[in-house]
């Protein structure tokens, strides 16, 4: 599936771990009951409550290395495990309480320093752990749909992100084989500290109750092709580490 936007993206809040209002339509449900790709996680290894949720997160989420080389934690590191990201009606993110059916979410944030004529690039990776498997598949499904109803999202104040192509992929299309589904989008970001428009790249997957998700901000001096490699490099890595945390024992 392929959605072309136009419009103008930014640290928290913002889509850098979900997309998700809450709301749902024919398009969500036809997305989130889709399935296929990996094999069946252990559920005895699933969590089930909060604690369990926060110590998978610990496993999977990305660190500095999970990038590649240069990569160095942003202050605040990490965000508040209390907010939750909401993309209102007048499509600006504004920080909400987590949904009730997260169990839990940690969101961390990275940078690239700038550099010889280079602008800074800023990165943030996410686990997101659901009470269960439906309810990642519509965070997976709404987020195509927020980027349909809004082509131009306020990050912050002074951020924002538009023309965005996003593309789906359901587990074992193509080259998806490490997850259920996964989502791409990039697009233009615009930013007052940075200027623009700079590439901006963000990528989401999603195993089972899980959700795993990497966004990629550009500057000057900075080329699609260098944002889209680290974005990918860190959410593999998530994968990877994921699958291993939750795959049957032999």
């Amino acid at each position: 599936m392929l959605v072309g936007c136009s419009g103008g993206g930014g640290d928290s809040p913002g889509p850098e771990g979900r997309k998700t209002t809450g709301s749902s339509g024919p398009g969500a449900e036809a997305a989130a009951t889709a399935s296929g790709g990996p094999a069946e996680p252990d559920p005895a290894r699933l969590p089930r409550t909060r604690a369990a949720a926060l110590d998978l997160i610990g496993q999977v989420i990305a660190g500095p290395d999970s990038f590649g080389p240069g990569v160095v934690k942003r202050s605040p590191y990490e965000s508040d495990p209390a907010t939750w990201p909401v993309l209102g009606a007048d499509c600006v993110w504004k920080q909400g309480k987590p949904a009730d059916t997260v169990l839990a979410t940690r969101t961390r944030y990275f940078e690239v320093p700038a550099a010889a004529g280079k602008g800074p690039v800023r990165l943030a990776a996410v686990v997101t752990v659901h009470r269960t498997r439906e309810d990642a598949e519509w965070e997976m499904a709404e987020s195509i749909e927020e980027t349909m109803r809004c082509p131009t999202q306020q990050l912050t104040a002074d951020e924002q992100i538009g023309s965005m192509v996003a593309a789906a992929l359901l587990g074992g299309e193509e080259v998806q084989r490490n997850s259920d589904d996964a989502l791409t989008e990039s697009g233009e970001y615009r930013s007052t500290e940075l200027g623009g428009p700079h590439p901006y790249t963000w990528q989401q997957a999603q195993t089972s109750q899980v959700t795993v998700a990497v966004t990629g901000k550009g500057a000057k001096g900075r080329t699609e092709k260098e944002i889209d490699a680290l974005v990918t490099q860190a959410q593999a890595t998530m994968l990877v580490r994921l699958e291993s945390a939750v795959e049957k024992q032999s």
